[in-house]
């Protein structure tokens, strides 16, 4: 893996303007590599920008991402050409349009730095690009990025760097039975004075509103197959009552596989009338990766998604179905 990011860190020297980016509704995982990234190479690369293709979430509003950022969806001018454009925390360019297909008008070269398995169906990452599944998040490979192309760790970049980490191992939970997360963690910390303010960012957020919210959508769970399986439905009419953005809905469907009886849970969140962004968890019994790909979604073998439009009861079903079907297949 080593051999394919020197690639990359020759790319990155020789171009003149870069562009590093993530997927729509970006998340900590994909904001904080890229943000990594550019406060390491600000000082050394004048012409190295970070787009975001929609808003930032206000959870993150502590990593200052709005004073370096730009937000593709509000630009009032023609998008600038770019020689290299690095796109993290995914490797499926329909989860990065409408900028991916500006970016190839322009000719500009896109690679993707992902640690998401490629689609078996579905669009292929460019060529060049690094895929490295047994990273535990792209702030990781961000890191090494950092590390091979010689530069120094500051304050801004660390930070950004250890949400990542943290916000896709849950606090160091999923770390792919590997010790690189929590060494690349230890490094971070010498340039973080309080880590536990990050800590509180991303996990201890909560509002009165955002419990009210929670009490009514959790109230409402529906269970199936002897509470194996869980469906979450959240409206965008209970965001719009509670004041929420739909980022402050993502959590659920992690304390939802708490429930100990559970072996997977499905979250459907309305997007708009008959459009929903559907989030599937497997405990790791089974993979779901290829129930989102029926639905030309994607992501992880146990932590899937996809954006569905059909009716709701219909989703319903049909994810139930697919799900029992694994669950009745699993050995006693």
């Amino acid at each position: 893996m080593i051999e394919k990011l020197e690639n990359i860190i020759e790319k990155i020297k020789s171009c003149e303007k870069l562009l590093l980016t993530t997927h729509l509704q970006c998340d900590g995982d994909g904001l904080g590599a890229i943000l990594g990234l550019y406060h390491s190479l600000k000082d050394t690369k004048a012409h190295v920008k970070v787009m975001t293709i929609d808003g930032i979430p206000k959870k993150y509003a502590f990593l200052n991402g709005h004073q370096h950022t730009k937000n593709f969806e509000t630009l009032s001018a023609p998008l600038d050409n770019y020689d290299l454009c690095l796109i993290f925390d995914t490797n499926d360019k329909r989860l990065v349009e409408p900028l991916f297909s500006e970016l190839q008008k322009k000719n500009t070269e896109i690679l993707f730095i992902d640690h998401h398995p490629i689609l078996t169906s579905g669009p292929l990452p460019t060529n060049g690009s690094v895929i490295d599944t047994t990273a535990a998040s792209t702030g990781e490979m961000a890191f090494k990025i950092i590390k091979l192309l010689d530069l120094q760790l500051n304050e801004p970049a660390a930070k950004a760097i250890y949400t990542s980490i943290c916000f896709d191992t849950q606090l160091f939970r999923f770390v792919k039975s590997s010790a690189t997360s929590h060494l690349i963690a230890a490094e971070l910390l010498q340039h973080i004075p309080n880590p536990e303010l990050i800590h509180q960012h991303l996990f201890s957020t909560y509002t009165v509103s955002k419990t009210k919210f929670l009490s009514e959508v959790l109230g409402s769970i529906e269970f199936s197959l002897q509470n194996k399986i869980a469906v979450i439905i959240v409206q965008l009419e209970q965001l719009n009552r509670f004041k929420l953005d739909p980022d402050e809905s993502r959590d659920i469907i992690d304390m939802v596989m708490n429930i100990n009886s559970l072996e997977a849970a499905v979250l459907l969140r309305e997007e708009a009338p008959g459009t929903y962004k559907m989030s599937l968890r497997s405990k790791g019994n089974f993979e779901v990766v290829d129930i989102a790909e029926t639905f030309d979604g994607g992501g992880h073998p146990y932590a899937a998604g996809a954006l569905l439009k059909s009716p709701i009861e219909d989703l319903k079903k049909q994810l139930v179905q697919k799900l029992s079907a694994r669950i009745k297949g699993l050995k006693p």
